[in-house]
């Protein structure tokens, strides 16, 4: 693949990409989690949560495969595993039953646990290596990029989100992605099922 080659970029892709890791990153869904850690600390640095986050997607785009490989596992296996762990996700989403437990004692602040595990949790970072064996990697830089800018745009403006939306309307918005996920999550176990 030629790093000066820009003839994959492709918007179906990028779409496709984009609602796969905002539907899994579910920073909508998050806002009340958002809203009380804010009510607790005072303040969440949009810009360090953001950042962080960021940072250890693309950390783990750019070297997750030579772990898997360290591991003796390939792309294909970790997608399938992949795929199975959106499915749930998106089960959950639909359903409203929690599978995923967090840690009610995490320490507060805008790393810990906002930009990780929130934003940039194990599901986030699954779906990272999943949809590299689907989509060319300059549309996945660029949905990683368009999730980042939604994440820190929420982040600085919680407070309009939680009116503008309601609870019902945050609601309606997490079924929404979570249906799209379950699909995303069927086509990446069919894809790599047949590799």
């Amino acid at each position: 693949m030629a790093l000066n080659d820009i003839s994959n970029i492709n918007f179906s892709e990028i779409l496709t990409a984009s609602f796969a890791l905002f539907a899994v990153i579910d920073i909508l869904g998050s806002i009340p989690v958002l809203i009380s850690f804010k009510n607790k600390m005072g303040h969440i640095s949009a810009w360090r949560a953001t950042i962080v986050s960021g940072l250890l997607i693309l950390l783990f785009f750019a070297l997750g495969e030579r772990f898997l490989k360290i591991l003796g596992l390939d792309i294909s296996s970790f997608a399938i595993a992949g795929s199975i762990v959106l499915f749930i996700l998106g089960l959950e989403m639909v359903l409203g039953i929690e599978f995923f437990k967090g840690d009610p004692n995490a320490k507060a602040g805008s790393v810990v646990p906002i930009a990780f595990p929130i934003i940039a949790g194990s599901g986030t970072l699954t779906t990272v290596m999943s949809i590299k064996s689907l989509y060319h990697h300059y549309n996945i830089l660029i949905a990683i990029l368009i999730n980042l800018i939604i994440i820190f745009i929420a982040l600085r403006s919680l407070n309009w989100i939680e009116k503008m939306l309601g609870q019902s309307g945050i609601l309606v918005i997490r079924k929404f992605f979570g249906v799209i996920l379950i699909a995303i999550a069927v086509k990446m176990f069919r894809t790599n099922i047949a590799l």
